[in-house]
């Protein structure tokens, strides 16, 4: 089969190389997806890249967790039902050595979601760590319903999930952005109003007016750029759902903090049970069913190309996100 992989961490015209490799069997309780898109995230870039110094964790990696193909191969324990149907798949590198950017890969069927058949492989390829991080986002600390979230970045990949999720599970969605072209990708996730927060000043003043008494939960993607905004912000007993810092050593406003009892969730999808994974994809397959749009794919990226790819997740050319295409 054609995939790419790479065996030492680096920049991605350094590291990755397109060839050819053996087709992969699966084992027990496994499917083989013969993989049509690859998504990638910016967490697949920062593993590349080694930008957490986790180091090298396998002697050859192909990258890329998420992906959207069709079952071509099943292995032993697997009910026949399941060859042949189009699907998505999340967690394919994650803590382990085989990725999505390949003809074929190989998972435990636990990883493997029906595809919806409104639904195209590309978006499918999209689902996985945006969806998932953001569904635990807006649950980690219980119910939304007749609740007011707030979601910082509402209009990037994990910020529009949550903007959806949070909506339909009940939730008064307010959705910030940085510019006003943000602002219609945000209404079309579904959020009840959308700020801009590039202005400190004009933010809080309009942030008074939507929600007067603070708002009771945040979806959170700029912890360190944020905390202290946020806890202005936030309701007595309010919480926040953290998936991400803009820097790696953030300062927090404590005693702001402990006096309003502010309960604050740090979120690694890598590492969500079990159960929250299937409950996360069961209500993304729900709202794609239901006629949510999804993501705006902004680049289609053939494989003998990865390294351009990765390159445009690290410096976006335009809003929207890359798929590798097989």
């Amino acid at each position: 089969m054609r995939a790419a992989w790479y065996e030492k961490q680096g920049p991605a015209r350094e590291v990755l190389t397109v060839g050819e490799m053996p087709d992969p069997i699966p084992g027990a309780g496994e499917v083989r997806i013969r993989i049509a898109a690859s998504g990638i995230n910016p967490g697949d870039v920062k593993k590349r890249d080694n930008t957490f110094s986790s180091g090298m964790p396998y002697p050859r990696v192909i990258p890329d967790s998420d992906g959207a193909g069709r079952i071509d191969q099943l292995g032993p324990g697997i009910s026949p039902e399941w060859l042949g149907r189009a699907v998505w798949c999340y967690g394919a590198q994650s803590y382990r050595a085989f990725g999505t950017a390949a003809e074929f890969t190989v998972v435990p069927l636990q990883l493997v979601v029906p595809l919806p058949e409104n639904v195209t492989l590309e978006q499918g390829a999209c689902l996985g760590i945006p969806g998932i991080t953001a569904h635990r986002a807006v649950h980690v600390a219980g119910e939304v319903s007749g609740r007011t979230v707030l979601v910082q970045g509402a209009a990037g990949s994990v910020g529009l999930c949550a903007v959806q999720l949070a909506r339909r599970a009940g939730a008064r969605v307010i959705g910030t952005v940085r510019s006003s072209d943000e602002a219609e990708t945000a209404k079309n996730a579904g959020a009840h109003e959308v700020v801009r927060n590039d202005n400190e000043d004009e933010f809080k003043a309009r942030m008074k007016e939507l929600a007067l008494d603070g708002v009771d939960h945040i979806v959170e993607v700029a912890f360190g750029a944020n905390i202290a905004a946020d806890v202005d912000l936030l309701k007595m007993n309010g919480s926040i759902g953290a998936y991400a810092t803009n820097v790696g050593a953030p300062t927090i406003p404590f005693w702001l903090m402990v006096f309003k009892n502010i309960r604050l969730f740090f979120l690694g999808s890598d590492d969500f049970s079990k159960e929250d994974k299937i409950r996360a994809t069961h209500d993304l397959n729900a709202a794609l069913e239901a006629g949510w749009a999804g993501f705006e794919i902004a680049e289609r990226v053939p494989l003998s190309e990865i390294a351009r790819a990765h390159e445009l997740v690290e410096h976006p050319a335009r809003r929207g996100r890359v798929v590798v295409t097989l």
